[in-house]
């Protein structure tokens, strides 16, 4: 047992997997407060549709995701040549792809997340700091966020949470490659599907630790 937890076959995954969310994490944070300062302060016609394509990819089977995603960055497409010319490779069962997967799934909850703390934030404080020549930049970044911390950092566990977990559109779009694209969720299904428990066992025991730990820390955040 020892020998399978320390071989490269169980660990692989788990530091794919860590290494995705880490990164798709960080991306829809700084997706998530440039979309809601672009979007979020202001109004206009169309704002409702533009929200709900943000949010979309939380409602949406993840296949469809993956689907959507192959079918923009695959080979045929303008934006897949593009790439591939740039860099001399397709994004396509990339890491990166899963990345972008994971991103796109993670990003409405850290956009939902952000956009319900701001609103708690006193108007009479943005009022305060208008009063006092402050710009919206300004208001925004040294103000409102700070003031909306707790919905952050619930919203960067939320996210890590979705981009960890995340499975049909990494496996459609990035697809399961050991040592480049296998994802713990991804690594699950193969090792069932080959009937090895005890490789699945592992990797599911990790999985609801981690989900339990990020779950109770935002129960934690929110009080």
């Amino acid at each position: 047992m020892q020998q399978l937890i320390t071989s490269d076959t169980f660990l692989s995954p788990i530091l794919i997997s860590l290494k995705v969310a880490t990164v798709a994490t960080f991306l829809s944070l700084i997706i998530g407060i440039s979309l809601h300062y672009f979007i979020g302060t202001k109004s206009f016609p169309g704002k409702s549709i533009l929200e709900s394509l943000i949010m979309l990819p939380m409602v949406l089977p993840p296949t469809v995701v993956g689907f959507i995603l192959l079918i923009i960055f695959g080979k045929k497409s303008i934006v897949g040549s593009f790439i591939e010319q740039l860099f001399n490779q397709p994004i396509i069962f990339t890491i990166y792809a899963a990345i972008l997967a994971s991103t796109l799934v993670a990003l409405p909850l850290m956009y939902q997340s952000l956009k319900i703390g701001i609103e708690q934030v006193p108007q009479t404080i943005i009022n305060a700091a208008v009063v006092d020549g402050a710009r919206k930049r300004q208001i925004y970044s040294n103000i409102i966020l700070p003031l909306a911390k707790p919905a952050l950092l619930t919203g960067v566990l939320l996210s890590f949470a979705r981009a960890i977990g995340e499975f049909g559109a990494t496996l459609i779009f990035a697809g399961n490659i050991p040592g480049i694209t296998e994802t713990m969720p991804t690594a699950i299904y193969v090792a069932i599907d080959n009937n090895d428990m005890t490789l699945a066992w592992g990797w599911v025991v990790i999985m609801i630790i981690l989900s339990f730990l990020l779950m109770m820390t935002t129960q934690l955040l929110r009080r």
